[in-house]
């Protein structure tokens, strides 16, 4: 029997890969931040939600996942974290026998688990895998999870909405590469996939998680009623537009115009209400927790230009490589870091969160 997918498939979007200088891996200390920021947190939602008891746990296997796991270092520190809490949780219960732990590291086929499996920890208290698929669909037989992790990964869309990459719809995005700043009607496509890609990933987690099992999701976001145009990291993609645009103007035929008109970065904003309301239309999980993060994990928060541009670089790099070739890269984050310099005051007045939410498998559908 084939597995259950959702109907509509996700692009791939790996981080750069490798160790080079422009890394995923040695360029991500700002998600480094923000996953130590909600090791607190996470403590203690599994000591006060997870009723360990009652779980479903076949052959003494707790199962835990982290979704989007790219190549580390990350990913290690948050499941380090997740596993700790598990460990002490069942060590509370002294009539219940600790069980051992399996953990997924979960990303899409082109992420580099090579770097990843290459750098486990030798230590680690639990059994490593790779599971592989996108977090928009199924990637998990049917309640076989007991913990699913999945920090800043929700805000990459399955994919670019359509609409705004066609030339006869009225949400056509010509001349950007993103929504922050365009139109409404774009905005608003974008505003669409986003409800539709966290319906999918809240359906088939609805799926996979054992009742009383529970989801941590860390993405960053906006404050309520923030515009779109104020948020950090969505000035941060703009103004990397306008580097597309620049160089498109220089006729030196290394990107032309309508190029730049048919490549859109698939990241969406949201807040904490559209959160809330995309959990309650999936209807299977209750809140536990939904926190905004410390100041302290902004996105530029102790950031100069220079490593902000390289922080976008080591998540946009495959995309732009993918639709462009690697032959404007260099002169692409050249001329990017030189313009966030010129703006870097501008950017410090941008409005950005961290908003970590802990979810529980309703027991009674």
């Amino acid at each position: 029997m084939a597995v259950e997918r959702n109907i509509n498939s996700s692009h791939e979007f790996p981080m750069a890969s490798g160790a080079s200088p422009f890394s995923y891996k040695k360029n991500s200390a700002y998600q480094r931040r923000v996953v130590r920021a909600t090791k607190q947190l996470v403590n203690a939602v599994v000591a006060e939600k997870l009723q360990v008891e009652s779980l479903n746990i076949q052959r003494g296997i707790f199962q835990i996942t982290d979704m989007g796991c790219s190549t580390g270092p990350n990913t290690f520190i948050s499941v380090q974290n997740i596993v700790e809490s598990v460990e002490l949780k069942f060590q509370n219960k002294n009539d219940t026998k600790i069980p051992k732990i399996q953990v997924f590291f979960s990303d899409h086929s082109f992420n580099d688990f090579n770097t990843l499996f290459a750098s486990l920890p030798t230590n680690k208290p639990y059994y490593a895998a790779a599971a592989v698929g996108s977090f928009y669909d199924r990637v998990f037989p049917d309640e076989s999870l007991h913990i699913v992790n999945c920090s800043y990964g929700l805000h990459f869309l399955s994919k670019v909405p359509s609409e705004v990459e066609d030339k006869t719809s009225p949400a056509w995005n010509k001349g950007k590469i993103y929504y922050s700043h365009a139109k409404e009607e774009v905005i608003r496509e974008y505003e669409r996939q986003y409800e539709k890609d966290m319906d999918s990933f809240l359906n088939a987690r609805a799926q996979e998680v054992v009742p009383g099992g529970l989801v941590f999701i860390t993405v960053p976001a906006r404050p309520d009623g923030t515009p779109h145009s104020k948020v950090i990291y969505n000035m941060l993609a703009d103004t990397l537009g306008s580097c597309f645009v620049d160089l498109a103007k220089q006729g030196e035929n290394e990107i032309e115009e309508d190029e730049v008109d048919a490549f859109n970065i698939p990241v969406y904003s949201t807040s904490p209400s559209e959160i809330e309301e995309a959990i309650t239309r999936n209807g299977c999980f209750d809140i536990e927790k939904l926190e905004i993060l410390p100041k302290e994990t902004s996105p530029i928060n102790g950031l100069t230009a220079k490593d902000a541009s390289v922080h976008i670089r080591a998540i946009t790099e495959g995309l732009i490589e993918e639709k462009f070739g690697p032959k404007i890269l260099d002169k692409l984050f050249h001329l990017y870091t030189q313009k966030l310099e010129d703006a870097y005051l501008d950017l410090l007045s941008g409005e950005a969160i961290s908003l970590f939410v802990a979810l529980k498998r309703k027991t009674n559908i």
